[in-house]
C-alpha cells in the first residue's frame, strides 16, 4: 500500500511542536493534490509530539549512533539483572549515568542548532533525561526513542527486569537417582533392609543441599535489590537535585534577559537623546557660524562707515 516517504515523515518529526500540524497539514494537502488519497490519510493521523518528546526525535534522527549505543547498554543492563552479576551491574549504573548526562548535553546542542527551539532555559531537559532512563529499562521505550517518532516523554517507575534465578527443582526422580548412584559403586551395592535407611539419607542431604541453595539465592537476591534501590534513592536524589539546578538557571536566565531588555530599552533612550544632542549641537554650530560672519560684516561696515567720516571733517586735514 502506498503511503508517506520515511524521509517526509522523518521531516515532520524534525519540525518543532508548534509548527508540526501547519506542516502536516501542508503535505496532507498536497497528497491530496498528487491525487493520493492513502498517504494523505496516513498522514492525517500522524499526532503532534511534546517538546520533550521533539528533542528526544532530534536525537533519535541526528545522532542515531548515539541511540544505538544506548539500546546496546539497555540490553547489557537487563542481562546483569537477570544473571545476577552484582560488580557488573554496578559498572553498567555508572556507565548508564554517565551516558544520559552525555546524550542530554547533546540534545542541548541539537536544540541550539534549530532556529525555532525554546531557549536554553525553558527546554524539558528533566523530561528528556526521564525518557532515555525509561529506555534504558523498558525495551518497548527504547524502540519508540530509537524510531524518531516519539510522541510524549516517558517515565521508569520500576526497577529494570525482575532478576530470576536459576533453580533446579528436585522431584521424586532426583531422589530416586540419588538413591540409586551410590548403589551402583562397586563393592557398594546393599541389598535388603540396609538400602532403605542410605536411601533416605541420601534423599534428605539432597532436600537440604536443595533448600540451602535456595538460601543462598534469596540471600544474594536480597543483597542485590537492596543496592539496586540504594543506586535509584542516589539517581532519584541526583535527579531531584538537578531538577532544582535547572529551574535554578532557568529563574536566573529569566532575571538576565528581562535585564538585558531594560538595558536595552534604556540604551535605545539613550541613542535617541544622543543623536537629538547632535542634531543641536550641529544647528549651533551653525548658528554660531551665521553670527561670526554677520558680526564681521558689521564691523566692516562700521570701520568703513567711521573712515567716511573721517574723511569728512574740516579738522581732520594736517596742521599748517
Amino acid at each position: 500500500m502506498p503511503g508517506p516517504s520515511p524521509e517526509l515523515v522523518q521531516q515532520l518529526y524534525r519540525t518543532p511542536p508548534e509548527r508540526f500540524v501547519a506542516a502536516r497539514d501542508a503535505a496532507v494537502a498536497e497528497a491530496r493534490r498528487a491525487g493520493d488519497p492513502s498517504t494523505a490519510r496516513q498522514l492525517a493521523r500522524l499526532r503532534r509530539p511534546t517538546v520533550a518528546a521533539w528533542l528526544v526525535n532530534l536525537l533519535a534522527i541526528h545522532r542515531p549512533e548515539l541511540v544505538a549505543d544506548l539500546v546496546q547498554l539497555a540490553d547489557a543492563l537487563r542481562s546483569a539483572q537477570r544473571e545476577l552479576r552484582g560488580p557488573r551491574l554496578r559498572e553498567l549504573s555508572a556507565q548508564r549515568r554517565a551516558v544520559v548526562g552525555a546524550l542530554v548535553a547533546e540534545v542541548r546542542k541539537l536544540a541550539a542548532a534549530e532556529p525555532d527551539a525554546p531557549p536554553a532555559g525553558k527546554l524539558p531537559l528533566a523530561e528528556v533525561e526521564a525518557t532515555l532512563n525509561a529506555a534504558l529499562s523498558d525495551a518497548e521505550v527504547a524502540e519508540q526513542v530509537r524510531s524518531g517518532r516519539l510522541l510524549r516523554s516517558a517515565t521508569y517507575a520500576g526497577f529494570g527486569e525482575v532478576p530470576r534465578p536459576q533453580l533446579r527443582l528436585v522431584t521424586g526422580d532426583d531422589e530416586e537417582q540419588a538413591a540409586e548412584r551410590p548403589a551402583r559403586r562397586p563393592g557398594a551395592q546393599r541389598t535388603g533392609p540396609e538400602a532403605a535407611p542410605r536411601t533416605d539419607r541420601a534423599a534428605e542431604r539432597a532436600e537440604r543441599a536443595a533448600r540451602a541453595e535456595r538460601a543462598r539465592q534469596r540471600r544474594a537476591l536480597d543483597r542485590e535489590l537492596a543496592r539496586a534501590r540504594t543506586d535509584q534513592e542516589r539517581a532519584e536524589a541526583e535527579l531531584t537535585e538537578a531538577t532544582g539546578q535547572e529551574r535554578d538557571g532557568a529563574t536566573a536566565l529569566d532575571e538576565i534577559e528581562t535585564e538585558l531588555a531594560e538595558l536595552e530599552r534604556r540604551r535605545a533612550v539613550a541613542e535617541q537623546d544622543l543623536s537629538r544632542a547632535k542634531l543641536a549641537r550641529r544647528a549651533a554650530e551653525r548658528a554660531v557660524t551665521v553670527a561670526r560672519r554677520r558680526a564681521g560684516e558689521v564691523e566692516a561696515a562700521v570701520e568703513a562707515l567711521a573712515a567716511e567720516e573721517g574723511d569728512a571733517d574740516p579738522g581732520g586735514g594736517p596742521a599748517d
